[in-house]
């Protein structure tokens, strides 16, 4: 017959049994991928800890249902149906996007809650698509932060924008850099020239001359232009 001390034990054991067997269930639904269809693209979304907040997971899927379906009606017809975000608790850096997956640093996202436009950035790199040597880095880059300045839905709160030109500042420094001057074509040189861009790079007929037969400059020449028209 069980003493009093035994009978307390098991009935520890048991209890403690019993949560563990009724929490393990939630704690396991919690990290499983949600998988999300609207209008016919479908958002795997697989945050790694399952604390991850729900609100800023919620944040995140609404821009991809935001701006993907617009970016692909916009550059690329033949973009991806299927995109998985994994918010990843290792990853040291921002975010990436390759094969149709992007992957967000879950410590950005607490350091920086705002930033949500990081989707937009990254889904874009899924409807570029370019194949390999289809053009340079810079380009790449540039496009999708002059998308994310023209698309984003919470760039202001973010506090993200595009810089005003300095002196060290050249059209390979990439990213916002690169979006401005690529902006700055837009509204004064060729309308239209970042999807053509874009085009050229994704069907690799991207080369030197296309700024020449957009623009009538070379690229070297339309940056002289900018800067000459950024310090008047």
């Amino acid at each position: 017959m069980l003493n009093y001390f035994t009978r307390q034990s098991a009935l520890r054991i048991l209890n403690f049994g019993s949560l563990f067997a009724l929490l393990l269930p939630i704690a396991l639904y919690a990290q499983q991928p949600q998988t999300i269809t609207k209008k016919g693209y479908t958002l795997h979304f697989h945050a790694q800890n399952p604390d991850f907040d729900a609100v800023q997971q919620k944040r995140l899927q609404n821009v991809f249902f935001t701006n993907y379906p617009k970016l692909v009606k916009d550059f690329n017809k033949n973009s991806l149906k299927e995109v998985t975000i994994t918010i990843d608790t290792a990853y040291d850096g921002v975010a990436y996007a390759h094969n149709g997956k992007i992957v967000i640093a879950q410590a950005w996202m607490e350091k920086m809650p705002e930033d949500i436009d990081v989707v937009t950035h990254e889904v874009m790199h899924i409807v570029q698509a370019y194949p390999p040597r289809s053009g340079s880095g810079w380009l790449v880059e540039g496009i999708a932060d002059y998308v994310r300045y023209k698309y984003g839905v919470n760039n202001k709160a973010a506090n993200w924008s595009l810089p005003e030109l300095k002196d060290d500042h050249h059209y390979t420094k990439s990213y916002r850099i690169s979006a401005r001057f690529l902006d700055w074509i837009e509204n004064n040189k060729k309308k239209g020239a970042v999807k053509q861009l874009d085009a050229a790079m994704r069907e690799k007929t991207y080369t030197p001359e296309i700024w020449v037969n957009l623009t009538g400059m070379e690229l070297d020449a339309l940056w002289d232009a900018y800067v000459a028209a950024n310090k008047a």
